[in-house]
C-alpha cells in the first residue's frame, strides 16, 4: 500500500510539475491581461490638463480626420440603453430598450473641445452605436462617408441581435449627415469595428462566435479559441431596393483569430491594425489586392486592448524626432467587467498604451508605455483613443499632444494634454 501511495504521489507531482511548466506562462499571461495581478491605477488629478467633453455619452469609437482637424464618434446619448442592450458586452436582456435606442454621430472640434451632434437626414429609426470609420468622398474634398455599426434587436428571435452597418454622407462643417443606406450580410454576425477603404468597400470584425453564455466566456478567456474573423463587404451606394442585404457581396478576409475586435488604419494606405482584445494583442497586417488580410507581426500588451489607432507625427521632420506610434486603449482590470457591465453606477479603470517600433544597434524592438491611466472616476472604460500633436512653437519646443480618450461605458470623453 505504501509503495502504491508513493507511486501515485510521484505521478501527481510529475503531472503538476509538467502542467506548471507547460501551462504556467499561459495562465500568468491570462491573469496579467485580465488585470488580476494589477492594482487599480490612481486618478488623473496630477495631470497637466484634463478636459471632459460634454454631450459624449457612451461613445465607443473615435477617429481623427486630419484634413478638417476634427474627431468623429458615434454616441449612445442615453445612460440606460447600454446597460440593458449592448450585444458587444453580451447585454441582450432588454431588446425593447434597444429598439428605442436613438444614438447619434458627433463631430468634435480639436481646438475648442466642443462636440456637435449631427442631425440625421433620411434616418429616424433604431441606432445602437458601436464601431465607426470615416473615409473621404473622392468626388468632393469637402465631404466624407461615415460607416457606423448599428446593433438592432433581431426582428423575430428573442434576445438576439441582427446588427448591420449604416452608411452616411456628411459635408464637413454642416450640422447634419445624410443616411445613404443600410448594409447587412449573413457573414456579419457579431460586428465590432469597421475599416473603410472606399465609399462602397469596408472591412468589419466579428468579435465572437457565440453572442452570449458560457461558450462566449470561453472565447474571452481561452486564447486558443480562434473562432472569429474579419469580413470584407462591397456594396452599391444606390441599391435596387431598401433591403439592407440588396447588392451586397461579402468574403472572409481574415479568419482563425482570437476575439477579433478593433480594426484601424496603419501608417501606409494598405496597412491594417487589428486587436485580439481579451488576449491583449495588436496584429499588424496588410490589405492584399485579392481582398484578404495578411498579418505580419503581433505585439503583446499587459491588458486587454480595444480599438487601435496610429499617430503620424506631423512635426517629425521639423523637430528632428519622430514620435509616431500606435495607441491601444483598454481596461486596467478587465476582470471586473463581468459584474459591472450592467451596473450604471460602477467604475472601470482604464489604461492607454503607446507603442513605438525602435531600431537601435541594427535591432528592432518595441517600446511600450502607459500613456494614460485612470481609476474610472474621470472616465469609465477606454475603447477609443487618438493623439493630435501640438505645434512645438506653442510649447517652447517641448513635444506635447492632446490625447482624446472615449469609452463604451463612459459618460463623457476626455481630452488630456500629454508629453510625447
Amino acid at each position: 500500500m505504501a509503495r502504491s501511495y508513493q507511486s501515485v504521489l510521484a505521478f501527481v507531482i510529475a503531472f503538476l510539475s509538467y502542467s506548471l511548466y507547460t501551462y504556467g506562462p499561459q495562465v500568468h499571461r491570462t491573469l496579467t491581461v485580465a488585470g488580476v495581478l494589477r492594482r487599480s491605477p490612481t486618478s488623473t488629478a496630477g495631470l497637466e490638463e484634463v478636459i471632459v467633453i460634454p454631450d459624449t455619452i457612451h461613445c465607443e469609437d473615435l477617429h481623427y480626420y486630419s484634413p478638417a482637424n476634427v474627431l468623429f464618434t458615434a454616441c449612445e446619448d442615453k445612460l440606460e440603453t447600454r446597460f440593458g442592450w449592448f450585444p458587444a458586452l453580451g447585454n441582450l436582456d432588454d431588446p425593447e430598450l434597444g429598439r428605442r435606442g436613438r444614438g447619434s454621430i458627433h463631430v468634435i472640434d480639436v481646438d475648442t473641445k466642443k462636440s456637435q451632434r449631427l442631425s440625421f437626414e433620411n434616418f429616424d429609426t433604431t441606432f445602437v452605436t458601436h464601431g465607426i470609420d470615416v473615409v473621404p468622398d473622392p468626388s468632393d474634398p469637402s465631404a466624407v462617408y461615415v460607416f457606423a455599426i448599428n446593433h438592432l434587436p433581431h426582428p423575430t428571435l428573442s434576445h438576439q441581435a441582427r446588427s448591420q452597418i449604416e452608411v452616411f454622407h456628411h459635408v464637413l462643417g454642416s450640422p447634419s449627415t445624410r443616411h445613404i443606406r443600410s448594409v447587412w450580410h449573413p457573414l456579419v454576425r457579431t460586428p465590432n469595428d469597421i475599416l473603410g477603404t472606399a465609399p462602397d468597400t469596408l472591412y468589419v470584425t466579428n468579435d465572437h462566435r457565440h453572442a452570449s453564455g458560457f461558450k462566449r466566456t470561453i472565447e474571452d478567456l481561452y486564447r486558443g479559441a480562434t473562432w472569429t474573423d474579419t469580413v470584407r463587404l462591397q456594396f452599391s451606394l444606390h441599391p435596387s431596393t431598401d433591403d439592407a442585404s440588396a447588392d451586397v457581396t461579402a468574403s472572409v478576409a481574415l479568419d482563425r483569430m482570437h476575439n477579433n475586435n478593433g480594426i484601424g488604419h496603419g501608417p501606409a494606405p494598405d496597412d491594417v491594425l487589428i486587436t485580439s482584445c481579451t488576449a491583449g494583442v495588436l496584429h499588424i497586417g496588410r490589405l492584399l489586392t485579392n481582398g484578404s488580410i495578411a498579418v505580419s507581426e503581433s505585439v503583446e500588451f499587459d491588458s486587454i486592448v480595444d480599438n487601435p489607432s496610429y499617430f503620424a507625427d506631423p512635426y517629425a521632420q521639423s523637430s528632428g524626432v519622430d514620435h509616431s506610434g500606435y495607441l491601444l486603449p483598454g481596461l486596467a482590470r478587465a476582470i471586473e467587467i463581468g459584474h459591472t457591465r450592467t451596473d450604471c453606477k460602477a467604475t472601470n479603470a482604464v489604461i492607454v498604451w503607446f507603442a513605438q517600433l525602435k531600431t537601435k544597434g541594427g535591432r528592432r524592438r518595441w517600446e511600450k508605455r502607459a500613456l494614460f491611466e485612470d481609476d474610472g472616476r474621470r472616465i469609465r472604460s477606454a475603447s477609443g483613443a487618438v493623439l493630435v500633436a501640438i505645434d512645438p512653437a506653442a510649447t517652447g519646443g517641448v513635444r506635447k499632444a492632446w490625447l482624446f480618450v472615449t469609452g463604451f461605458q463612459s459618460e463623457g470623453m476626455v481630452a488630456v494634454k500629454v508629453d510625447l
